[in-house]
């Protein structure tokens, strides 16, 4: 199994650093504001990785950091004008990480294992940058401190740049006390009214970069598997954790992955713009969390992915693909394929088994992945066209194929139990109509017939289908 490693630009094989299992970190939320659905893709992809190593027999112990303290939740809590700035910025955090919880939750995104927040790890975050002023790597300066960039011998190596360019054109900003304009902050001193905690240097609170150096080696140890996180993170967040991390004498992660970024019809997604679409905005509009995720993995995880309408009216339409296998099987073999074992060495469907887990191998190749999946279902229909009277070893092929359909579905996190449907009747209902119009046809009354099945359709979402033994339905997504 292979990785692109962000820090050598390679793939490399996935070697864990302890057999069997594997310690993943991932940058999570900077809690200020409703999850939109580039938050979605990043949190969908490390899903999606954590399922697959698990899938492989791999022990996962998977992290995700919440920034609950920060200048633009601060911000938003001044916006409140509440007395208590403090209590304020509080609200606002555990309001949001409740809201990302929420749309998570229902985008079917599993929990990290580990969840730290930053305002619970402030004390081991000042003993962590005394570590580094005790290294020399960073000093203090009138309530502030900095780490110093010049004592980081390879800054840029995960960025990919070099120090001297880095620093044509940067200045130290007014009130900053730094001796580099790349040095950057561990500490901040308190600002009026603002949180704060005591430290050695003052009261204050913590810079960004450091929580995530000092929470991933305090829960997964001083040096890990994975670390992951967006494309926009590598400079200078990532960079900068690298720096603290190896400045303290930490190995630090041993291969970083990032995701590519989402755009929406071409443009940055932007509330400035116009094309902010957040997660609830999503759902209450397509219902079905799975359209979202198939737009991602038609998409390989380096790369950017544009969101458009049109796309997602394909990815029903691929979703649907799904749901009508699933539902033929059960209706020829007359047991749930969904709740069926996936059995090995099945020769009928282990080709397509073994080039899914080739493309996941090669570096989480989702559309690849995606696309062996795809070969199933139309090898599957292909088996059962023109045929309705199946039995014996073409059941149990057929089951085995839905089987394995759902199975590798699940590694996607793919809820393919049943559809989304814009239908407003019940199954007694639809029974009632699809009778009426079976008595129209004995009939020979045609355009009776006819009205009905456009009034299920049309009218309720119900798509009808004669066959050799009788009628049969499904419900439009």
């Amino acid at each position: 199994m292979k990785v692109y490693n962000s820090l050598t630009r390679n793939k490399e094989e996935l070697v864990p650093l302890k057999a069997g299992r594997i310690g993943m970190y991932v940058c999570g939320p900077t809690v200020y504001d409703e999850p939109h659905i580039g938050h979605a893709r990043s949190a969908y992809i490390f899903d999606v990785v954590r399922r697959y190593l698990g899938y492989k027999g791999l022990k996962v112990t998977f992290v995700r950091n919440v920034t609950d303290v920060d200048d633009k939740i601060i911000d938003k809590a001044k916006k409140t004008q509440a007395s208590d700035l403090t209590e304020a910025t509080k609200e606002i955090s555990k309001r949001y990480l409740d809201a990302y919880h929420e749309d998570m939750s229902a985008l079917g995104i599993g929990r990290p294992d580990r969840e730290p927040k930053a305002t619970e790890y402030i004390p081991k975050m000042i003993k962590f940058i005394e570590e580094l002023i005790g290294s020399g790597c960073a000093y203090a300066a009138g309530g502030d401190v900095y780490f110093d960039i010049k004592k980081a011998r390879s800054y840029g190596k995960l960025s990919n740049q070099n120090l001297d360019k880095m620093e044509t054109g940067v200045r130290v900003s007014p009130g900053e006390k730094k001796k580099d304009p790349l040095d950057f902050a561990l500490w901040k001193s308190a600002k009026p009214l603002e949180p704060s905690w005591p430290s050695p240097w003052g009261q204050g609170r913590p810079g960004w970069h450091i929580e995530c150096s000092v929470m991933s080696s305090d829960i997964l140890g001083d040096e890990f598997d994975i670390h992951g996180g967006g494309i926009d993170l590598i400079f200078p967040h990532h960079e900068n954790e690298v720096a603290q991390s190896e400045g303290a004498g930490k190995k630090f992660a041993r291969y970083w992955i990032h995701n590519g970024l989402l755009t929406i019809n071409s443009e940055k997604m932007a509330k400035s713009l116009g094309n902010f679409i957040s997660i609830k905005k999503f759902l209450a509009e397509y219902k079905d969390p799975d359209y979202l995720k198939l737009l991602f993995l038609n998409t390989h995880y380096r790369h950017p992915v544009d969101y458009t309408a049109e796309k997602i009216t394909e990815m029903k339409a691929q979703k649907e693909r799904f749901l009508i296998l699933i539902d033929k099987i059960e209706r020829l073999s007359g047991s749930s394929v969904r709740k069926a074992k996936c059995h090995d060495n099945d020769p009928a469907v282990d080709p397509f088994r073994q080039k899914f887990e080739e493309a996941m191998d090669d570096d989480f190749n989702t559309p690849l992945a995606l696309a062996a999946l795809f070969d199933l279902v139309g090898c599957a229909n292909k088996f059962m066209q023109g045929k309705s009277d199946l039995a014996g070893e073409d059941i149990a092929r057929l089951v085995s194929t839905g089987a394995l359909v759902a199975r590798l579905g699940d590694v996607f996190g793919l809820d393919l139990s049943k559809a989304v449907s814009a239908s407003d009747m019940n199954d007694a209902e639809i029974a009632g109509l699809i009778e009426k119009r079976n008595k129209a046809r004995r009939d020979r009354d045609f355009k009776a017939a006819d009205d009905i099945r456009k009034e299920l359709l049309s009218g309720h979402g119900v798509i009808l289908e004669d066959t050799k033994d009788g009628t049969v339905w499904r419900r439009q997504i």
